[in-house]
């Protein structure tokens, strides 16, 4: 079965600073993301690893080389363009949730599609859906400010699928939760890469958190150094993403 790309980039480089006083966070990267891949970024910290996922999430632009995302170099293409490839093909999951307070976690869910016009009942079926994957059913009706962290980070990630998107992009997804929450919320991210199909680029400093990818690439003073591909056990994934962390030194914090 033949490779269907989602995001590329090539020779992507990124200067920080004015002329003359410039610092080179990241020194020609190329990256190629297909469907249903499950990526981590990892790196000392200082890599570049939240500039590369800010580039190629459209939220930075690089200095040079291109970003292909839904077939479209998002470097050439016009602000509306730009803004229509959000909301219609990313979906973000960020540290802080970034839930709405004065919303359910039902209508924060929902909200995406809300917003595109999608029928009431097409919210409902998707985000009851989505909740009962997340085991959040019967939190739907509560506010962020009743939830735990990890129910509103799994109540972000639905939002976050709610609209079938390209291509997740996670920023230390797990950075505020607890282990317990951290795993469940790692499990969920499995199931719905497994069994949906969803293609994931996610950024961590955690071997823990990474293990759960199928592939790792390890990222140190702005250019990759190594990729890592899961084999038949998460354990053993994770034995070899500290080997390496351990033989890189640095701190990956």
């Amino acid at each position: 079965m033949s490779e269907t790309k989602v995001a590329e980039i090539k020779n992507l480089v990124k200067d920080y600073g004015t002329r003359g006083f410039q610092t080179r966070v990241l020194k020609g990267i190329d990256l190629k993301i297909n469907r249903n891949d499950f990526t981590a970024i990892m790196g000392p910290s200082g890599s570049g690893k939240t500039t590369l996922l800010n580039i190629l999430s459209s939220i930075d632009k690089p200095t040079q080389g291109s970003v292909i995302l839904d077939g479209k170099d998002i470097t050439r293409i016009s602000n509306r363009e730009l803004s229509n490839l959000r909301r219609d093909k990313i979906g973000f999951i960020f540290q802080d949730y970034n839930l709405l307070d004065t919303m359910t976690l039902q209508d924060n869910i929902a909200l995406p599609l809300s917003l595109n016009g999608v029928s009431s009942k097409i919210c409902l079926e998707k985000t009851l859906e989505l909740a009962e994957t997340f085991g959040l059913t019967q939190h739907l009706k509560k506010y962020p400010y009743q939830l735990s962290g990890g129910q509103k980070q799994r109540g972000a990630t639905c939002r976050a699928l709610i609209t079938d998107p390209e291509i997740i992009f996670a920023d230390e997804p797990t950075g505020a939760l607890d282990s317990k929450s951290s795993r469940d919320l790692l499990e969920c991210l499995r199931l719905v890469n497994d069994q949906q199909k969803a293609t994931i680029l996610m950024v961590t400093h955690d071997a823990f958190c990474a293990s759960y990818a199928k592939d790792v690439y390890i990222l140190s003073d702005g250019k990759i150094q190594c990729r890592l591909s899961r084999g038949l056990t998460r354990k053993e994934f994770y034995d070899r993403i500290i080997d390496m962390q351990s033989s890189m030194g640095g701190d990956f914090s």
